[in-house]
């Protein structure tokens, strides 16, 4: 198809549905000459999910523009991104990306000849690239390469050198695959930038760069590997696919942080060009779509039922994930994928029964389901005058009901609107009458005076997001925690909030994919 398109045309097609384009000019010049070679790299960490099948349209897009196109497995990427690939785990990983890539390629009618499939490390140890970092690292301050990474590199409180690296293996990939343009998400913008301002500074030529928007999770926040609930995996089964696009956040009438609506906008109209709405003939029956615009201004209108536009999502997507399952069917491959992403349960399951009569050193803080709540409303309980009756919003089709002793502490006003941090996987309890379906979670000191602040969330987190302990971000929380074992007033034992005023436990940090939890003024605090 793209030796049929005029330059202008494959420009279209290269840079239909970005959000972002640096250096749209040299992309076009360069099209009048010849065919552009891009390449699209992803460190090798997290199982790779739905999500991806947004990546992977554009490099349809690209194909048909006529690109030659570049997939690299950043496996050495995923080493230095605080280790979130142990070495260990770092071949069988690459090898399940590999696999999981090229099988959701085909299911979209990829065809895999015109690729060309790259690992980090069959350039990034050769003596060259790597007297090239070293000449980087001479020309590179540290506030640049923090500054780079702050989107892409897990945050943490001390951060490794590795991570300060990383920016800089990246700018010299583009380099070392003697590509014109690197294409990425636009959380990847910082590190182009780098590459677009260091990379000359070595004599190299400065790159085209191309951005596909963020597209939200199911919950309404970043759709992330860490965060079980926002995605579907790719082997998910059709029951599982089901069950959490029921869950999914999809609000009548709203088109904002809408994750059903952009995986049709990003995913299934690049791919077929329509989308149909299937719905009862007594509603009118099926409706075909053959441009999101219209379809995103029905659904504004509530002319399109979310448990319609969730049925036919489904459909679309267990079309797509159909050839996946079945390629991972294979005794070969439920081998690797359970080799490279060993089950987190059977680790949860030999410190459940060790629990039962051990101390707290057996328990994990993954356990608990610690979740970002908004809180909607605040009400006085009617027969308690220190107890509020909040209504919380956690990423689930109904709020839920939580009942919290602040009367004293904080006022309504206070309350009203902010995000929290809730504990959701207690058992339900009824307090005074009411029953409470969580627990918020606040710092305190005991004094002449007892001070009680709700912890804080970083601004920009969304409801229903989990918040883990820092090293502890892939376990799996119990379904109820068991009131007997006293799991959470266990660990709770440990909860402190630090000098510099983070929530901790055994001084690692509560953390969010935006960054950690703190708490306003309370240093030294237990929380509870």
């Amino acid at each position: 198809m793209g030796d049929s398109l005029t330059p202008e045309g494959k420009a279209q097609l290269i840079t239909r549905n970005l959000q972002e384009v640096l250096g749209e000019d040299k992309l076009k010049e360069i099209l009048k000459e010849r065919e552009l070679r891009v390449y699209w790299g992803t460190a090798t960490t997290g199982k790779p999910h739905v999500a991806y099948f947004v990546p992977m349209s554009k490099i349809a897009d690209f194909l048909k523009a006529g690109c030659e196109v570049t997939i690299l497995f950043a496996d050495l990427h995923a080493y230095l991104d605080n280790m979130k690939a142990p070495w260990e785990l770092l071949e069988l990983r690459t090898r399940y990306y590999e696999h999981v890539i090229k099988a959701m390629l085909q299911s979209i009618g990829v065809p895999l000849e015109r690729l060309r499939f790259v690992r980090g490390t069959e350039y990034q140890l050769s003596k060259e690239y790597t007297l090239d970092v070293y000449r980087l690292s001479s020309v590179v301050t540290q506030h640049d390469a923090k500054k780079a990474g702050a989107e892409v590199v897990k945050q943490v409180e001390h951060p490794l050198l590795s991570g300060l690296l990383y920016p800089g293996l990246q700018a010299l990939d583009e380099e070392y695959l003697k590509v014109d343009a690197q294409f990425g998400g636009v959380d990847q913008r910082k590190i182009f930038t780098f590459a677009e301002k260091y990379l000359p500074a070595l004599g190299y030529a400065k790159r085209i760069h191309l951005m596909n928007p963020m597209v939200p999770g199911l919950t309404g926040s970043k759709m992330s590997s860490s965060e079980e609930e926002s995605k579907i995996d790719l082997l998910d089964s059709p029951s599982d696919v089901k069950k959490k696009l029921k869950k999914a956040f999809c609000e009548p009438g709203n088109i904002e942080s809408n994750g059903v609506l952009s995986f049709v906008r990003h995913v299934l109209f690049p791919l077929k060009s329509e989308f149909v709405v299937l719905r009862d003939e007594k509603y009118g029956g099926n409706k075909t779509y053959t441009d999101y615009e219209t379809l995103e201004k029905d659904f504004a209108e509530q002319q399109v039922h979310p448990g319609d536009l969730k049925a036919s999502v489904e459909k679309a997507l267990n079309k797509l994930l159909d050839p996946i399952r079945e390629k991972f069917s294979s005794p070969e491959m439920k081998k690797l994928s359970s080799e490279a992403y060993p089950d987190p349960t059977k680790q949860k399951s030999v410190n459940k029964n060790a629990s039962k009569s051990a101390g707290p050193e057996d328990l994990i803080p993954s356990l608990l389901d610690l979740r970002i709540g908004k809180i909607l409303s605040v009400n006085r309980h009617p027969d308690a005058d220190s107890l509020y009756v909040e209504s919380i919003d956690v990423g689930e089709e109904n709020p839920r009901t939580v009942v919290s002793g602040l009367v004293n502490y904080v006022s309504v006003e206070e309350m009203e609107g902010r995000s929290v941090v809730l504990l959701c996987n207690l058992k339900p309890q009824k307090m005074r009458g009411v029953e409470s379906q969580g627990m918020l979670l606040c710092a305190s000191i005991d004094g002449d005076t007892k001070q009680v602040e709700p912890l804080d969330p970083p601004a920009d987190c969304a409801p229903g997001e989990r918040v883990y302990i820092e090293g502890y971000e892939n376990g799996e929380p119990e379904a109820e925690l068991k009131p007997k074992k006293k799991v959470f007033e266990k660990l709770q034992a440990d909860f402190r909030i630090s000098e510099d005023l983070h929530a901790q436990w055994k001084e690692k940090n509560f953390l969010t994919k935006q960054g950690p939890v703190t708490c306003k003024t309370l240093r030294g605090g237990s929380i509870s």
